[in-house]
């Protein structure tokens, strides 16, 4: 992709974000990828955002829905991302992925595929030491570390309702999943 062909993306989709209200939009794969937002994931990131916040030395604060550009067709805007204070403190819409230590996405129905085998390759490809999915479709976290070239090289799936401990490079984080909602009407994943 050429300079303008990214400048044009980022115009579509900043023309998108203001027409369509209530969806998350990011670019993936050279595509422009909009997602509704339900309650149940606004939900889901306002818990995970106070259990994380609670527990993170002053150095570092959480950013939620800004951009981080990968590459010229990858630019993701994590659920909840924790960055460096001072760069938090810049207020911009957009940041290197390499400042990034700890990154969580909340599944939807229409971002399986994105959150479980995309983005876990792009996040350890920057080494992202921990990368959280948080599934309110399956009411499981899956927590990832060890990031290498190919992805991440550890994996545990924890159900909700357990204590879950992060031991990352900002310590060791408890989060209290017992609050995190389960969508009932959630269709069967295989």
């Amino acid at each position: 992709m050429t300079t303008t062909d990214i400048d044009r993306l980022h115009s579509q989709l900043s023309k998108l974000e203001d027409m369509f209200p209530g969806y998350v939009s990011e670019i993936v794969e050279g595509s422009i990828v909009m997602n509704p937002v339900r309650p149940f994931h606004g939900k889901t990131i306002t818990r995970l955002w106070t259990e994380v916040e609670r527990q993170l030395p002053r150095p570092w604060a959480l950013v939620t829905d800004v951009a981080f550009v990968f590459d010229d067709a990858n630019e993701f805007c994590p659920d909840l991302a924790v960055i460096p204070a001072e760069a938090e403190a810049e207020n911009r819409t957009e940041y290197s992925p390499d400042l990034i230590e700890l990154v969580a996405e909340v599944v939807s129905p229409s971002s399986i595929r994105r959150d479980y085998e995309i983005k876990p390759r792009w996040y350890a490809s920057r080494g992202i030491a921990n990368y959280l999915v948080l599934d309110p479709l399956k009411g499981h976290c899956v927590t990832m570390w060890n990031p290498g070239p190919d992805g991440y090289r550890g994996q545990d799936t924890l159900p909700y309702g357990t204590e879950i401990v992060v031991d990352s490079p900002l310590g060791k984080l408890a989060l209290d999943t017992a609050r995190f909602p389960v969508d009932p009407k959630a269709p069967a994943q295989g």
